[in-house]
């Protein structure tokens, strides 16, 4: 009997599809397909895993490596002809959407001083991480957000945006994510060009940040009339966010598997930053040690300060500051701080609020070895 061409996946478990190939059935399937339809149960085991079956794989991108790469862009390309100077953060599982992990998008774009870029706007969320030099900044409809080393600033779906750096700064470097190959999936995706190339300011510089900032306290006249799906802070600085972390660290143990996280909520709702991204920040005390757990989402994880460790899926990866690395959905994960004087901190970007919002959010505690896997890589 000749070997199928098609893939057939069973499973010898009650309940599961279990057919096994014949001659009678190939002809069956041939014309199926030639009628564009198929049968489910030569697939349904794959397309219904028992469990999440990312086809991202932990990655790291050294700083190291990375910081040299983006200094020869301005070399070799303009800003007018490139549109963007990126270099994209690519997982070797997801090469086929241009993801750094899951369905997000990541890169890291520079702009020398006096450089500017093109307003636009589309339907991906998108934020930016600033990682290096001085005098950036980025107008979202309007608003001019000037932007330092460590700030958090988004650039919501929808929003006219561009991004540039002062004559008087120095060249800049920062992190990029976006939901891009998330809204491709679902076939959502636009992009415009601003018709006049730039956007004129019409707010004070930094309004949001003055309005929204204090947290715990916001302007009444305001509150009621926002109502777009995503924070009216735009821009949150690295400054109060660190005294934050560290506060806490002083009277609480926080999360036994990621330390002391604080995430970036929308003072209005508390609810994620934007309808399909979410962000946070933790700290790891010094030798601090996670425990090892795994949930559902795909993460971004960008070091902000410090030096340490990760162990995904068995596997250890060193990291220090500015290295980037992912955790796929469903991949065991734990963190560790190096360094026995100060604190490390990992800021982070994820697909959580799509989760949550589909009710799909699972996790679960590694149970094994006092809750650390034992590295195999």
């Amino acid at each position: 009997m000749r070997t199928s061409r098609r893939e057939n996946h069973r499973e010898a478990v009650a309940g599961r599809a279990n057919v096994a190939d014949t001659p009678a059935l190939d002809a069956y399937y041939d014309a199926l397909e030639r009628k564009e339809m198929g049968a489910l149960w030569t697939v349904a085991n794959k397309i219904e895993p028992w469990q999440p079956q990312p086809q991202s794989v932990p990655t790291i991108w050294r700083w190291a490596d990375v910081r040299p790469a983006i200094l020869q862009a301005p070399d070799l390309v303009s800003p007018e002809d490139a549109g963007r100077r990126v270099i994209m953060l690519v997982n070797p599982g997801r090469r086929e959407v241009s993801a750094a992990v899951g369905l997000l998008y990541s890169g890291i774009q520079i702009m020398k001083a006096g450089e500017s870029a093109t307003a636009h706007r589309h339907m991906a969320s998108a934020l930016r991480f600033i990682m290096e030099g001085q005098g950036a900044y980025t107008i979202v409809d309007g608003e001019r957000m000037t932007l330092g080393v460590n700030d958090f600033v988004l650039t919501p779906n929808g929003t006219w945006h561009e991004h540039g750096v002062d004559a008087s700064g120095t060249t800049c470097i920062w992190q990029d994510g976006l939901d891009i190959p998330l809204m491709n999936a679902l076939d959502a995706n636009f992009y415009t060009v601003h018709p006049d190339l730039r956007q004129r300011t019409n707010q004070p510089t930094d309004s949001s940040v003055r309005l929204h900032g204090a947290g715990f306290v916001q302007p009444a006249w305001l509150r009621q009339a926002w109502t777009k799906p995503y924070s009216p802070l735009l821009k949150f600085d690295w400054a109060p966010t660190y005294e934050a972390l560290t506060h806490a660290a002083r009277v609480s143990d926080g999360s036994p598997y990621d330390g002391i996280i604080m995430e970036y909520v929308n003072p209005l709702t508390g609810g994620p930053v934007m309808p399909t991204i979410g962000a946070s920040m933790q700290l790891l005390r010094p030798g601090e040690h996670t425990k090892a757990h795994r949930h559902t989402g795909s993460f971004v994880y960008h070091v902000a300060k410090g030096r340490g460790f990760s162990v995904i899926d068995g596997r250890r990866f060193d990291w220090q500051e500015r290295d980037i690395f992912v955790v796929p959905s469903w991949s065991v994960h734990e963190h560790a701080n190096l360094d026995e004087r100060d604190d490390a901190c990992l800021f982070t970007f994820n697909d959580l609020p799509v989760m949550q919002a589909l009710a799909t959010y699972a996790e679960q505690p590694f149970p094994d070895n006092g809750g650390h896997q034992m590295v195999v890589a």
